[in-house]
């Protein structure tokens, strides 16, 4: 089983439910919304077990499907934040196949090779449809 320090060498940058809704530009309801939809999972961590995502999960906002980027629009919403659109499915699969939360992270930090990298840095790039042939392969 994997613990909640195993991911420390694998995630580098973490945020609070307080910083996650001012990265987006949001509240901290909405902020809260996003987690319990799962668009993102995170764990208690830190000293005083705070629940933290993974920052990586957040790109700007003309990233958000990477598979279609465009060069970043030149418009008062540069730079905007927005939650990386493949990462909810992604961890619907592996929900559905039974991963914690810990584990979902583990997973999608931890060097697979088949893909060549992380899982997570491999939905950035846009290459969604590898991640999610890679993660059924699990089963």
């Amino acid at each position: 089983m994997t613990d909640v320090t195993d991911l420390e060498p694998l995630v580098t940058e973490w945020l609070t439910l307080p910083d996650l809704a001012e990265v987006l530009g949001t509240d901290l309801t909405q902020a809260r919304s996003i987690v319990q939809d799962r668009r993102v999972v995170g764990v208690k961590r830190g000293e005083r077990a705070s629940f933290q995502v993974p920052a990586a999960f957040v790109v700007p906002a003309h990233l958000a499907n990477p598979a279609n980027a465009k060069p970043a629009p030149e418009n008062p919403d540069e730079g905007r934040q927005v939650v990386l659109m493949s990462l909810q499915g992604t961890i619907a699969l592996l929900t559905d196949f039974g991963y914690s939360d810990v584990e979902i992270l583990e997973w999608l930090f931890s060097h697979d090779e088949g893909l060549g990298t992380t899982p997570m840095a491999a939905l950035r790039a846009g290459r969604k449809g590898e991640v999610r042939r890679v993660a059924q392969a699990l089963l």
